[in-house]
C-alpha cells in the first residue's frame, strides 16, 4: 500500500540536496511542488522547484482548503503543500515524498497520521552553521534568523518516526529511499 513520506529537518541540513539526489537516482519517487510567497532564488523555476504565488493567491488556496499544510517559515514567507496531487499519488499507488518544514510536518501528521515522518539531522551544530554560511544565499541577518529557527527545529526531533543523520548526501538519500520501501537502482 502506498503511503506518504514526510522529510523535515532544520534549515541548511541538506533537505533540498538529499531530495535532488533522490530525484536523479529514483525517478519513481514523486515530489510535491510546494507553493510559496517567497521570490525565486537564482535558477529556480516556477512549477518545478516551487509554485511562486503572491499573498492573494496563497490566501485563496488556504480558504479553498487546497493546501494539506501551510506555514510561515523563518518569520517571513509562507509555504504550503497542495493537497490534491498528494492524495492522487497515494490513491494511485505512487511513492510520494514531501520535503517540508517542521510546522508543515506537524500539520501533515494531523491530516495524515499514517504517513512516515523522517527527520533529517546534521552531524553536529557546527556543521549546520557551516552549511548555512557556506551556501552564501542569505544575508547575515537572515542567517541569524535561520539559526534561531534551527535550534527550535532540532528540539523537535523526537516527534518523528525515524532520524537520518546527513553525514553524506548519497548515504542519507539511499537510507530514506530504503525506508520508503523502494529498491535501489543502478
Amino acid at each position: 500500500m502506498s503511503r506518504l513520506t514526510v522529510l523535515a529537518g532544520p534549515t541548511a541540513v541538506g533537505k533540498g540536496t538529499v531530495s535532488a539526489h533522490i530525484r536523479e537516482a529514483h525517478p519513481e519517487v514523486w515530489f510535491s511542488v510546494s507553493a510559496t510567497t517567497r521570490p525565486p532564488r537564482p535558477g529556480e523555476i516556477d512549477g518545478v522547484h516551487y509554485r511562486f504565488l503572491d499573498d492573494e493567491q496563497f490566501d485563496r488556496m488556504i480558504t479553498g482548503g487546497e493546501l494539506l499544510e501551510h506555514a510561515v517559515v523563518h518569520g517571513r514567507n509562507r509555504y504550503g503543500t497542495p493537497r490534491r496531487p498528494v492524495e492522487e499519488q497515494i490513491a494511485g499507488g505512487g511513492s510520494p515524498l514531501l520535503e517540508i518544514d517542521l510546522q508543515g510536518a506537524r500539520q501533515v501528521r494531523e491530516a495524515m497520521p499514517d504517513a512516515l515522518f523522517v527527520f533529517l539531522a546534521p552531524p553536529s551544530w557546527d556543521e549546520l552553521v557551516n552549511r548555512l554560511i557556506g551556501r552564501g544565499t542569505e544575508s547575515t541577518e537572515e542567517q541569524e534568523r535561520r539559526l534561531a529557527t534551527a535550534r527550535t527545529e532540532l528540539a523537535a526531533e523526537p516527534e518523528f518516526d525515524v532520524t537520518i543523520v546527513n553525514h553524506d548526501v548519497r548515504s542519507a538519500a539511499e537510507e530514506l529511499v530504503d525506508l520508503m520501501g523502494i529498491s535501489r537502482s543502478g
